[in-house]
């Protein structure tokens, strides 16, 4: 980590320590937000890593080699893969941000060999503070003010990086990028793997879907899809977009997917996760007999691979049973984490 502070941001966030007003610094050279809306849509398709300032931000020239690994291929073997989603666990976005262009370019290419790994990297820079979060009231939120279509000037509910740097403008600028290639991404949805399927579905929700089109998009796919798993994050990603897009209409007809006898029973709980973070409504007894009922040990590990509901999880508890338990069972204790070694009564 020390390294990081021979980058040029590091001024900017030494100057915000010393009391300088974030405000100042918007739309500046060190905004990452400024600087994705930046490049150019043939810098993005031609692969032309030079126009793009990664030496600005910490750890930038990692973020480059890991791109221009993915996109040449190298004998040696490396593949470029888990740089972002490895900067992003280290809470360190910036540089990641300037990826997500590219990376969306190299998930949508049918011959490239590593295309599910590298979508599965797409949306972290776009999402931060949500593992371990599975409560009704946080679950599937986007939080603070990050605006697509302006300038925050204030720190938010993002915080800052471990670098000092504003997260919320890293997230900010990353759900930018996916919104501006949405249309490289729908196609996805189509896709004869069913993983990427649901990455592309975890990709697009946090997307800016205003007018509603991405929404739209997970019904088309919805209505054809037979894979469970799939059905599944469909229903997640709607449920994500619509919460922040409100939409009445499909608040109500999450109801009815939970209730339908003939849905798929994965589906039908990913409804009903996703009902309860659209409504404050006190949640019926027949949505909590039918939780209880199909939250068996063998479904919740399976559907551990969503990534919402792995991001969920704790240590002792996958994401599904922790989901259900904190939205409609919040008086019950957690399982205990005696996996790590200095618990109290290990």
């Amino acid at each position: 980590m020390s390294h990081w502070r021979t980058d040029p941001t590091f001024a900017m966030c030494r100057e915000l320590v010393d009391g300088a007003e974030l405000s100042s610094f918007a739309g500046g050279p060190f905004d990452v937000r400024a600087v994705v809306a930046g490049i150019r849509p043939e810098a993005k398709d031609g692969f032309l890593l030079g126009e793009i300032p990664w030496e600005r931000f910490p750890q930038g020239d990692q973020v480059r080699e890991a791109v221009h690994l993915l996109h040449t291929g190298d004998s040696s073997g490396r593949t470029g893969t888990g740089v972002v989603v490895g900067m992003c666990a280290n809470d360190m976005r910036a540089a990641a941000v300037l990826a997500v262009p590219f990376l969306i370019r190299i998930a949508a290419d049918t011959r490239h060999p590593r295309r599910a790994d590298v979508l599965a990297e797409v949306p972290c820079p776009a999402r931060a503070r949500h593992f371990g979060v599975a409560s009704r009231d946080q679950l599937l939120l986007h939080r603070g003010d990050i605006r697509h279509d302006a300038l925050s000037d204030d720190y938010d509910d993002y915080g800052i990086e471990v670098t000092g740097y504003p997260a919320g403008w890293s997230v900010a600028a990353a759900r930018s990028a996916i919104s501006a290639d949405t249309a490289l991404l729908q196609p996805l949805l189509d896709d004869p793997d069913p993983v990427i399927r649901v990455r592309t579905a975890y990709a697009l929700a946090v997307a800016d879907d205003t007018d509603g089109k991405i929404r739209a998009a997970f019904g088309v796919r919805l209505a054809t899809e037979q894979d469970p798993l799939v059905r599944a994050a469909l229903i997640l990603a709607t449920a994500e977009a619509t919460r922040a897009h409100p939409n009445a209409q499909t608040t109500t007809w999450m109801r009815e997917r939970w209730r339908d006898r003939t849905e798929m029973p994965e589906a039908r709980l990913a409804a009903a996760i996703g009902w309860l973070c659209l409504t404050d409504e006190p949640a019926p007894t027949d949505l909590r007999t039918l939780t209880d009922t199909l939250t068996t040990d063998a479904r919740a590990h399976t559907m551990d691979t969503l990534p919402w509901l792995s991001a969920a999880a704790g240590s002792n508890e996958t994401g599904l049973q922790r989901c259900v338990r904190e939205s409609l069972h919040p008086e019950q204790p957690g399982p205990g984490t005696y996996d790590d070694p200095w618990t109290p009564g290990n």
